[in-house]
């Protein structure tokens, strides 16, 4: 027995020695294992020098002039702020939740592991917190994992480790806190507290409440299955466990939590998606002058990217006027496109024009695409009439999912009619308003900056002036009569009035104001084409304009914003001034990199008194002629100069507003030129373009804070100005010689301009 007992020991302690043996060894594997990590065999982990000079990639930012942020540009939508702008309930909302003992480990915490291991997995805690520190979280922000599966995800918290106890080592707490919160994700490529903050309430972390902060905490653990907006009940049960967490680490009381716990989670989402927001076509049109802006720097020997930089962008435009204005867009678009549609009918060219819609189709990316791969017209046609999911504009309150071909989209897109409108600060060249289309996501061309379009009548004060310039008086009659010029191949421009018309001899205001055709054409003839091209290149028009007779009728194409700086030569004594739309640039941390001054030009177009002719003479178009609705039906008492304008066979719509502190242009038609308006009814600048100007400045008008804009006047005009003004609008031929003349038999003489 003896024997036995003794046997049975030393198996016994032979089998402990294996054990013990065989614990060694594991535990000399995972040293060697942990080595292997730390040595870099297992994936490169940055070094102290790495990780101590790590940068951030900034969202750039841009703001209004009235400092709103209205758009950001980014790769990860991260805005990094510093300690001093955390509130002390962000901390402790933070620390509560994610890693009570922040303060007491020093990278890794193994009693909170512990705790994990048991109260979270064993009994289902889920208020006692993740296992991971801060420190870890942050290691695992700066380098996300690569590998997700199983076999990796030991190598990963172990170089977490590594890398969160390099981190203590480099940084203090407050120094580790304020790195998290500014790399932590939000979800939708959303990263940091400050980005999460404008995000979901509309405001800067520095001022967020306590149960914001809270709500915004308690994300961290899901993204996306706390996210306030797509399941606020589950956000606010989470939020209040966030609060309760602050409770139990006496960070509040409790009747703190029982009042934060009745609050309401009161989103005010902005999300700063590119196609949406308020000016997206500012928004663009500021990205491409930075880039260019940004090319110029770097060869220079910067190293700046709008994207990652973190510039802050300072632009000109006015968020309240810009907001009115697409506003007014929304109202104005939405009753014009229905009795557009409506003056139509079942004969719109959209809906009966099959030949159209396929030449239509031949412009587009898709048909290209197709033709590029050797498929035939009809072959073409056939695939994009196939049926597919799609979301469809239909309106600005809503869009539709429906199923719906390539050739349904663009016949459904092709009926729209779009716009363009643009005001300007004639003192500085500031642009307030830039609406460059209706709807940036399904037409992203900028009717503003991009679109070259017939100007209509619009251009004729460019015309008068250039005649009053080679000494033309504005007292000058000129018959409205309709001729036919020989030298032009019987060119016969004629008015939309009735023949009556013929009889009369108007003074050039009176011409000007009522925009008659045939006065403009020998106006014109006065003036001659050359100087009033020349005219227009010193008022600021770089486009090429046709040397031919029918520019007096505004043939020429030119773009929104080139018009606009020439009128602003009317409110400068014919100086134009070049409209901008940045006014300062900054890095992040708000030092001025560079500021953009107004650029006036040198040398007037004309003469001061040919600008105070001017002024008076477009005071008219508003008070008494094509654009006396704005007094009628809009009831406006500011003081305005304008003109209207309308092109052949309607298909643009003009108006230009002028008064001592705006230059405001609008513009409406269709994308499609072949389409315009079915009638000049509906399709003139006084219905289509001039409401886009009339709803915005009544808007203005009740607002104490653009009184600057709206209760100036024009200087009153000098005496020899009035005097050269004086005489009747209108003189009827005499007697005899409406006696003898044919109103309906057309004069024939060649054209001498």
């Amino acid at each position: 027995m003896k024997k036995k007992t003794r046997k049975s020991s030393k198996r016994k302690i032979s089998i402990r020695k294996v054990i013990g043996i065989g614990v060694l060894g594991l535990f000399a594997l995972f040293i060697l294992f942990i080595a292997s990590i730390n040595m870099g065999l297992w994936g490169q982990i940055p070094s102290k020098k790495e990780l101590s000079n790590f940068q951030y990639q900034r969202a750039s930012e841009v703001f209004t002039a009235d400092s709103v942020l209205i758009g950001k540009y980014y790769l990860y939508d991260r805005q990094p702020v510093s300690y001093k702008d955390f509130p002390e309930h962000l901390i402790q909302a933070l620390i509560a939740i994610e890693d009570e003992r922040f303060y007491e480990h020093s990278g890794v915490d193994l009693r909170s592991l512990l705790r994990v291991g048991f109260k979270t997995v064993l009994l289902g805690d889920n208020s006692s917190g993740g296992g991971s520190t801060l420190t870890q979280q942050l290691a695992k922000n700066l380098y996300p994992r690569k590998e997700r599966n199983k076999t990796n995800i030991v190598v990963n918290k172990i170089k977490e480790m590594i890398i969160a106890k390099r981190l203590e080592k480099i940084f203090t707490k407050e120094e580790i806190i304020t790195n998290y919160l500014n790399t932590v994700s939000f979800g939708d490529n959303t990263f940091g507290i400050e980005s999460a903050a404008l995000k979901f309430f509309n405001t800067r972390t520095k001022d967020i409440s306590a149960t914001q902060a809270a709500t915004l905490v308690g994300m961290l653990k899901a993204t996306y299955g706390y996210n306030p907006r797509i399941f606020p009940e589950k956000s606010l049960g989470r939020r209040n466990l966030v609060l309760r967490a602050m409770y139990n680490n006496d960070f509040i009381s409790e009747e703190q939590v029982s009042k934060f716990s009745q609050e309401k989670l009161d989103l005010d989402f902005r999300d700063f998606d590119y196609n949406a927001g308020i000016a997206p076509y500012f928004r663009e049109e500021v990205r491409k002058e930075m880039l260019n802006w940004i090319s110029k720097q770097n060869k220079a020997g910067t190293n700046y990217n709008i994207y990652t930089s973190g510039l802050k962008i300072y632009t000109t435009l006015n968020y309240k006027m810009q907001k009115l204005a697409e506003e007014a867009m929304v109202e104005h678009m939405t009753k014009l496109q229905h009795s557009f549609e409506k003056s139509y009918g079942t004969n719109a060219p959209w809906l009966k024009d099959k030949k159209l819609m396929e030449k239509i189709a031949r412009r587009t990316s898709a048909y290209k695409r197709l033709q590029k791969s050797g498929l035939t017209h009809e072959q073409i046609i056939d695939s994009l009439s196939k049926d597919k999911q799609k979301r469809i504009f239909k309106s600005w309150q809503s869009d539709e999912e429906q199923m719906a071909s390539t050739m349904d989209s663009i016949q459904h897109y092709t009926k729209f009619l779009n716009t363009g409108s643009l005001a300007v600060d004639p003192t500085n060249g500031d642009i307030l308003v830039w609406v460059g289309g209706i709807n940036f996501e399904q037409y992203k061309y900028d009717h503003i900056s991009q679109s070259k379009r017939q100007v209509g009548s619009t251009f004729k004060p460019i015309v008068y002036t250039t005649a009053i310039e080679q000494g033309v008086s504005p007292c000058t009659y000129f018959s409205a009569e309709e001729i036919e010029y020989d030298n032009l191949k019987g060119w016969s421009p004629s008015n939309s009035g009735n023949k009556d018309e013929a009889y009369l001899n108007y003074s050039m205001e009176e011409g000007l104001s009522n925009s008659i055709n045939t006065i403009a054409v020998k106006v014109l003839e006065k003036a001659g084409i050359e100087n009033v091209v020349e005219m227009a290149k010193k008022m600021g028009i770089e486009d090429k304009l046709p040397k031919e007779a029918s520019i007096a009728l505004g043939t020429g194409e030119i773009k929104i914003i080139d018009l606009a700086q020439a009128y602003t030569s009317y409110i400068n004594n014919g100086k134009h001034v070049k409209p901008k739309i940045i006014k300062s640039i900054s890095n992040h941390k708000d030092s001025v990199l560079v500021e953009f001054k107004s650029e006036l030009n040198e040398k007037a177009a004309f003469s001061k008194k040919t600008s105070e002719i001017m002024i008076e003479m477009m005071k008219s178009t508003i008070n008494s002629g094509t654009a006396s609705r704005l007094r009628n039906t809009y009831g406006l008492k500011n003081d305005i100069a304008g003109k209207t304008g309308t092109t052949q066979n309607n298909k643009d719509a003009w108006f230009v507003a002028l008064t001592p502190k705006l230059v405001h242009i609008s513009w409406v038609g269709l994308d499609q030129h072949e389409i315009g308006f079915s009638n000049t009814s509906i399709g003139q600048g006084a219905n289509a373009a001039l409401p886009l100007f009339g709803l915005w400045m009544k808007e203005l008008n009740k607002d104490r804070d653009f009184d600057t804009y709206t209760k100036v006047n024009f200087k009153k005009p000098s005496l020899d100005v009035q005097k050269a003004l004086n005489c009747a609008p209108v003189k009827r031929d005499g007697f005899f010689k409406r006696l003898f003349k044919n109103p309906n038999k057309k004069k024939s003489k060649d054209f001498k301009g």
